[in-house]
């Protein structure tokens, strides 16, 4: 009990963390400030969260910058929320071992940012899965074409709005 009081004292609005993620998460705002960060904590992970029109920028910054160096993409998930669309990058290093959560919003209406594969080819994969079932469409990727699903589905079905019970396969 008293080692959680001490990680809350450590991190202020964000007692989930511990002390050492805390800094990351310090770190992260500091090496991303030009991009107006946003701190939180996605359960006991620290996240942060920029402007789509800066994930290029913002990606290539937390993978090079000596502070936070994540050499891998782990996951790149999205999440449709209705009103918009938000993508969590999962950035990881094993030495010394820490995770971080970059993300952003997109509106489902235009659902563009830019792509990541420039600077984690793991992002190919993931970012053609979320233009498959979202239709993100990520500027630069080398090629979207569909990975999961066929070149004639209508529709994005990890949309909330999909009418999977109206599907017919022809």
């Amino acid at each position: 009990m008293a080692e959680l009081a001490g990680q809350a004292q450590a991190n202020p609005g964000f007692p989930n963390l511990a002390q050492q993620q805390g800094e990351l998460l310090a770190a992260a705002r500091d090496v991303l400030r030009e991009y107006d960060p946003q701190p939180g904590a996605l359960g006991d992970l620290p996240q942060i969260t920029v402007e789509a029109a800066d994930v290029g920028r913002a990606c290539r910054l937390i993978k090079n910058d000596p502070r936070l160096g994540f050499p891998q993409l782990h996951c790149l998930s999205c999440v449709d929320y209705l009103e918009h669309l938000e993508l969590v990058y999962f950035l990881h290093s094993l030495a010394p071992e820490k995770t971080l959560c970059l993300k952003t919003r997109v509106s489902c209406d235009d659902p563009r940012l830019p792509s990541v594969t420039g600077v984690w080819r793991a992002a190919e994969w993931y970012e053609r899965e979320a233009h498959d079932l979202f239709g993100v469409v990520f500027d630069g990727h080398p090629d979207l074409s569909p990975l999961l699903l066929y070149e004639e589905f209508d529709g994005y079905p990890g949309r909330k709005e999909f009418p999977f019970h109206d599907y017919q396969e022809y």
